[in-house]
């Protein structure tokens, strides 16, 4: 299941220049030298060379599960006053101990390689001054977040080096996982690979009411693939995503995390820049009962689970079921990820109920919209709808309030020009739902509120979302990162 698609363009107004086809040196350094620019021709060819990503086992930079996977920080305020919760948090460069004993450069917020954890809570505010101490502009986006244009990390509105900047998040919306990470445009895949990503989480009245499992039973993992250098930096090579083999949990490779045989939350987020991964646990049930935008109806029973750039599953683990000393490992198709060990008992009061959220009632839309995502062969870039990225163009206007259906069509099938490719399709501001795939139900989980959806190649993808928030500019693209900085990506006005 690696034959993911990946592909960075020479393309007229989608890159600064064509030495971003390797991309340009970021802020952490990287070694080697950048590409000369691609002409047409050329850039056919790296498209239909770097598409194809064969299968292929991992090649690990570290001994499997010989180190246990942490558990994010989480951020503590420095002011609750007022009705809001405070936080400082520096944009770093830091040296990471990623794989055992050696130092990596990263990029990072708070100078760990996954950002403290925000806690919020549905209904109270929160702040974020983010001080930049980086050398260049940069911003921040809170990933599923329902929040004002000002603090959406817009890719244009950055920040520069030494400035601070608050970021208000409002948090009325469900409790749900989020995430917060870099979207400065053409730059944001280079810092999220490197670093600069973490997790936020909102948690809702009626969650607590559930009996869910909780405290140090409810557990965010964020997992990723990486490839490292002989002395363990981080090599970004965006011509052979296949390359980045090292798979992640927690910023550790191949970790093990000992657990009780008791009831676990796992808040599973895909971090990666471009992979896709198709999870199981030696066929053990999983009971998802959260996605995207947070607890579905019903909780669902899954043996596997696709999980793509950006997207987040919550799934309930029972352990009770082993004996003291069962080793559990959570594999992709290509091989392990992390180990859960059982290694005593403890007690459960937690449940997973038979409803978990109610679903509202769709409002009747006013319009549908159809979005064509596909790489734009005239222009060797990609796009949506035949157009690149363009921030001074507006690709969608909606009234606020407005109810309107989406249609998404993947048109890089396999008998397209560059073979099939994946993409993903991320809306800010709002969450949507999946109302069918090709006209057939949502996909197991699929039923609750999400803000990323896979659209597999030549699939059709209708999702219904109500924009109601503020005026201003915001954007949807693919999230696989390498796509939306090469193009796939346009913006939307919410107007009175």
């Amino acid at each position: 299941m690696l034959n993911r698609r990946g592909v960075m363009l020479a393309a007229g107004g989608v890159v600064a220049t064509g030495a971003a086809l390797a991309w340009p040196v970021g802020l952490a350094g990287r070694t080697g030298t950048a590409a000369a620019p691609l002409g047409p021709s050329e850039a056919q060819k790296h498209i239909m060379r770097i598409g194809m990503v064969a299968k292929a086992s991992p090649v690990q930079a570290a001994e499997p599960f010989s180190v246990q996977m942490p558990v994010p920080n989480v951020a503590r305020p420095v002011s609750t006053r007022g009705g809001t919760d405070v936080y400082e948090l520096a944009l770093q460069a830091a040296q990471a101990e990623i794989l055992p004993g050696a130092k990596t450069p990263v990029l990072t917020y708070g100078g760990t390689f996954i950002g403290p954890t925000i806690k919020a809570r549905a209904g109270r505010k929160v702040q974020v001054k983010y001080v930049n101490r980086l050398d260049a502009p940069v911003n921040v986006h809170l990933h599923g977040g329902h929040v004002p244009p000002a603090s959406d990390g817009y890719p244009m509105d950055l920040f520069g080096a030494g400035e601070t900047r608050t970021f208000d998040y409002p948090n009325q919306q469900d409790g749900a996982t989020l995430w917060y990470h870099d979207h400065t445009h053409h730059m944001e895949a280079e810092h999220v690979y490197r670093g600069m990503h973490g997790f936020y989480l909102i948690e809702g009245e009626d969650e607590r009411q559930l009996g869910l499992p909780s405290g140090q039973y409810d557990v965010p993992i964020m997992i990723r693939d990486a490839h490292f250098d002989a002395a363990g930096g981080l090599i970004l090579d965006v011509e052979h995503p296949e390359a980045r083999s090292t798979l992640l949990a927690n910023g550790r490779p191949l970790p093990y995390f000992p657990v009780a045989a008791r009831k676990y939350r796992f808040r599973l987020l895909n971090s990666s820049i471009h992979k896709i991964f198709e999870l199981d646990l030696g066929g053990v049930e999983m009971v998802q009962i959260a996605s995207d935008g947070g607890l579905l109806p019903e909780p669902v029973t899954r043996t596997k689970l696709t999980l793509a750039p950006a997207e987040r599953i919550e799934v309930v683990v029972d352990f009770s079921r082993q004996e003291t000393g069962a080793k559990l490992v959570l594999a992709d198709a290509t091989g392990p990820v992390m180990r859960f060990d059982v290694t005593r008992r403890a007690a459960d009061y937690s449940r997973v109920p038979a409803r978990l959220r109610p679903l509202p009632a769709l409002p009747a839309p006013t319009r549908t919209r159809r979005l064509k995502f596909a790489v734009a062969p005239s222009k060797m870039a990609y796009a949506i709808n035949d157009l690149s990225w363009d921030p001074d163009r507006i690709d969608t206007v909606i009234r606020n309030g407005t109810t309107e259906v989406w249609e998404i069509y993947n048109a890089d099938t396999v008998d397209s020009e560059f073979g099939g490719i994946d993409h993903t399709f991320h809306l800010h501001l709002v969450q949507f739902r999946v109302l069918d795939r090709d006209g057939k139900p949502p996909l197991p989980g699929e039923s609750g509120f999400k803000d990323t959806v896979l659209v597999r190649p030549g699939e059709t993808l209708r999702v219904q979302a109500t924009f109601k928030g503020w005026p201003g500019k915001y954007v949807y693209h693919c999230h696989m990162q390498e796509h939306n900085v090469a193009g796939m990506m346009a913006q939307l006005q919410i107007v009175e």
